[in-house]
């Protein structure tokens, strides 16, 4: 299973590895709401988020939402009538980054959504952690990367923050933690690569995703464009829709 597709009135569809199996009996309001109270555990954190149009289950297993929104001075603040819910399942596969944890330097993973950006760094930050001297510093601002109680082995010099942003967060380990590598998922403003171009600058190794779906798409993006013409990143790591690889020089 990689994720689970709720639509008010309409048959749950899960999509599987092998295709799409569509369940019998149809969502209903109860089931959606049922859900996202069980995510959330109606915490102060998931209320925020919601208003981002995401929850993250315990297990660090995200779920995305659509319906109708509540906005405040022009910013949405929550969804005040949830009527999709599209639930990703998070996974692990130790191993899988093995080949990735030989190419030194700083490496971006780029990928469409869904295609495993989130599931290959979370190895190479365990592959990394094992092989290396330095410790590894890593942003899981929504908790999916290693959330608690889920099992997810970080590796034996990792530190985790979770729920801060990526800019206060890397803010913060590069004062107290002393890491060699920082490990980052999904940049996706101008701000969060002002404050990665930063930690570079400050010789810390940086591992890194972003949605583009190879070298071209990522260079005609303008909040990536500055990022990547300074050379700062050795690596670019492009992943395909069916969860395979390929690693190629900057």
């Amino acid at each position: 299973l990689q994720e689970l597709r709720l639509r008010l009135g309409k048959p749950p569809s899960l999509e599987m590895g092998s295709g799409r199996r569509l369940l019998p009996e149809s969502v209903t309001g109860e089931d959606i709401l049922f859900v996202i109270n069980a995510a959330s555990r109606y915490s102060p954190w998931a209320s925020a988020t919601m208003a981002q149009g995401y929850l993250t289950a315990p297990g660090g297993h995200r779920i995305g939402l659509c319906g109708e929104v509540s906005v405040r001075d022009g910013e949405v603040t929550g969804i005040r009538t949830p009527t999709s819910l599209c639930i990703r399942v998070a996974r692990d596969f130790p191993g899988i980054a093995a080949p990735a944890a030989a190419c030194s330097g700083n490496i971006l993973i780029v990928g469409a959504p869904s295609c495993g950006k989130t599931t290959l760094l979370r190895d190479l930050v365990r592959q990394i952690s094992e092989i290396d001297k330095g410790s590894i510093a890593v942003m899981d601002e929504r908790g999916e990367l290693f959330p608690p109680l889920s099992g997810f082995d970080p590796g034996p010099r990792t530190d985790v923050l979770t729920g801060c942003g990526k800019v206060k967060g890397l803010e913060i380990v590069l004062r107290t933690m002393g890491p060699a590598c920082i490990a980052v998922d999904e940049v996706t403003s101008e701000e969060d690569c002002r404050a990665l171009e930063s930690a570079l600058w400050c010789g810390v190794r940086i591992i890194a995703t972003a949605h583009a779906s190879g070298k071209q798409d990522l260079m005609g993006r303008n909040v990536y464009r500055k990022l990547i013409s300074s050379g700062l990143f050795d690596w670019l790591i492009v992943m395909n829709q069916d969860k395979s690889w390929k690693a190629e020089r900057m």
